[in-house]
């Protein structure tokens, strides 16, 4: 592919006394990348700094969360959800400054900057007794004066710390769940003392704020503030309350930048966008930033983040005039070296986020402390030491033939043949990408199919032999003489055999809809055995063809599995396509003319009637049959079995499955 020209992306930017080397961010998530909590350790550094040799100019890594005054018989409370802080901040401790010290080097190394968060995640405190964040239903703390003041100060306090360990900036988070947006908003902040008011007054806390760090750290640091573009609560600010709060704040002459996002972190628009939304959907927010702080001089630079995953799209951004820098943290994260490679004119070799977000979704509610950062399709994330240590030349090169051409059957010939063997992957499609394929059909995850022509162009660039529309058996994977063979042959739809009439002819799959291989009547009954995407993903796409959708699902509301910054968006979008759900319902027999269901918890049973088509959404059961076969027959030495074919779960474990196996062959 010809060298592509960006005008804009990779020219350096002065921001206060620090100079960015483009206009690429990493602007400050929580993927919980250490291992070892209250420290910046290998693990820590290692993912980070992959995304600043990568071409990633401005790395905000994870916030920093402040101390709180809590009273001192109290014990610390630290809420991985909806993070409260603690007595006792991380920053206090030398040994974790010295560890951003020596991340400060690892990013510095490749000329990137290191901006550093400041945190209040607020629940238990605030202005005044409203409940913060959707997430919990705590009546918080109303401050005082006392706890104000000793707030003010830990910004200063981390501030210092981090100037001293080398980093660049210094950016107040001010937007969605923390004590900074808590007094911004007029729904939190109800006070009629000097902290209280109009939009003029409300920004007072962040003014205040501000200028103790800048007293601390003088103009040594860069300076900037993470503010939300709109609130998107009942009563809450709009943009154009947001553009007087912030045209008050630069106005005083303290901001080196302002970084704007959109949402919140419990329902719909989240802040963390997924495919549901438009990239850049919220692009006019930056654009109205811009314009405002024109004639400040100097101007703050204006940062936008929103579902920028492409650097396509982060140019046209920017030559448009909607922002200074674009933040592209999931970008980074699908692919750390995204922007050398588009640098380079390396398009084709860039591995696309597709908006799944299940890295921040997930690492915002962590099932086990230390958490491993996961990506849906990036096998390294979590395992940057890993691979490091793990990935190298084959010793001997074999001959490896995978069947299935699904995530885990494309990242095992991937990895293998990268390694030095001759891989032969072989599939009965007319394309490769298995269930990527079936999802990329439904409404807003059409990004889906991005990583399909990953996986397609990176099999022509690796040199894997793929044969297409190829049923593989035991014989014709013997003629091939393979070394050694994967087996990713996926996973089929599961089919309950316990249920009266579940054969009728009006009883159809939904992965069978999706394929167009079944068509149902007007009015249909979509029957949930399953708690993540699936379900209203079938939903949406049935409604799309003027279909009438109701959902009985198993459990106390659908997609009890998607995490908070996305089950808003996925409840919001059954509510415009006009999709009845019935929660806590299971299905016991089926007739011509209707169904039965009985309750999940009790002994009640319903009936229902009218509908022309039962659709079963079961989940999939592995589909492991060549598999045994090739087991009994014995004459192969390595035999592998990947991904669904072994354990249908999610996109990640399927990635990761596959790509251990090319590691290991």
């Amino acid at each position: 592919m010809s060298k592509v020209n960006f005008e804009h992306l990779f020219e350096p930017l002065q921001v206060g006394p620090m100079t960015v080397p483009n206009r690429i961010c990493e602007t400050t998530n929580t993927i919980n990348s250490s291992m070892t909590p209250g420290r910046l350790d290998e693990h820590f550094i290692a993912h980070h700094g992959a995304k600043a040799r990568g071409g990633t100019g401005w790395i905000g890594s994870e916030t920093w969360l402040l101390n709180l005054p809590f009273p001192p018989e109290t014990p610390d409370e630290i809420g991985l959800g909806v993070g409260f802080g603690s007595h006792f901040a991380t920053y206090q401790d030398p040994g974790f400054a010295g560890d951003m010290a020596k991340f400060c080097e690892e990013i510095h190394q490749y000329g990137s900057v290191a901006v550093v968060q400041l945190t209040h995640l607020n629940a238990v405190w605030a202005p005044s007794p409203v409940p913060i964040i959707g997430a919990q239903d705590y009546t918080p703390h109303v401050m005082g004066e006392e706890e104000i003041e000793f707030c003010l100060n830990t910004y200063a306090d981390a501030a210092e710390v981090a100037k001293k360990a080398g980093a660049d900036g210094i950016e107040i988070h001010c937007a969605h769940e923390t004590l900074g947006y808590s007094f911004l908003s007029p729904v939190t902040n109800r006070r009629e003392d000097k902290w209280g008011g109009g939009p003029q007054e409300r920004v007072r806390f962040v003014l205040e704020a501000l200028k103790r760090v800048r007293e601390r750290v003088g103009d040594s640091m860069a300076l900037g503030i993470r503010i939300s573009g709109a609130e998107f609560r009942h009563q809450g600010y709009d943009n154009m309350e947001l553009r007087e709060m912030l045209y008050c704040i630069g106005e005083a002459g303290l901001l080196d930048f302002v970084d704007i996002d959109a949402g919140h972190c419990w329902g719909a628009p989240s802040y963390v966008p997924n495919s549901y939304y438009a990239h850049a959907q919220f692009r006019e927010f930056g654009k109205a930033a811009m314009v405002d702080l024109a004639e400040m001089e100097p101007r703050p630079a204006v940062l936008f983040t929103g579902r920028c995953n492409d650097p396509v799209l982060a140019e046209e951004l920017l030559r448009d005039g909607i922002c200074d820098l674009v933040g592209m943290v999931r970008a980074g994260i699908a692919d750390p070296e995204f922007g050398n490679k588009a640098r380079e004119g390396r398009l084709g070799e860039i591995r696309r986020c597709i908006s799944c977000t299940r890295c921040i979704d997930e690492a915002s509610e962590p099932v086990t402390v230390p958490y491993t950062p996961t990506c849906s399709i990036n096998p390294v994330i979590g395992n940057e030491l890993l691979w490091q240590e793990k990935f190298q030349a084959a010793e001997t090169a074999k001959r490896v033939v995978v069947v299935g051409g699904g995530l885990a059957g494309c990242e095992a010939a991937r990895v293998a043949a990268m390694r030095g063997h001759h891989v032969t992957l072989l599939d009965q499609g007319k394309r490769l990408g298995g269930q990527l394929l079936i999802a990329a059909k439904a409404p807003g995850r059409d990004d889906f199919e991005d990583q399909c022509y990953f996986e397609e162009n990176e099999m022509t660039r690796v040199g894997v032999d793929v044969r297409l529309e190829t049923s593989a058996d035991l014989d014709n994977i013997k003629a091939l003489a393979p070394d050694a063979v994967v087996i990713a042959t996926g996973s089929v739809p599961r089919m309950p055999e316990d249920i009266p009439g579940i054969d009728l002819p009006h009883v159809v799959q939904g992965w069978d809809v999706m394929q167009g291989k079944a068509t149902t009547g007007d009015r249909v009954a979509i029957i949930s055995q399953e708690d993540y995407y699936e379900t209203p993903c079938v939903a949406e796409y049935l409604t799309e063809r003027g279909k009438q959708v109701e959902v009985f699902h198993k459990s106390v509301h659908l997609g009890y599995e998607i995490a908070r910054y996305s089950i808003g968006m996925v409840l919001k979008h059954m509510e415009q396509c006009g999709v009845t759900i019935h929660p806590n319902l299971i299905l016991t027999s089926v007739t011509p003319d209707g169904f039965e269901l009985a309750s999940s918890w009790g002994d009640m049973t319903y009936q229902q009637q009218g509908f022309d088509s039962v659709v079963l959404v079961y989940g999939s059961v592995a589909k492991h049959k060549l598999y045994d076969e090739l087991k009994a027959d014995g004459s192969i030495g390595e035999l592998y079995l990947a991904g669904s074919a072994w354990l249908p779960r999610h996109m990640a474990e399927a990635t990761r499955h596959g790509a251990s196996i090319g590691l290991a062959i």
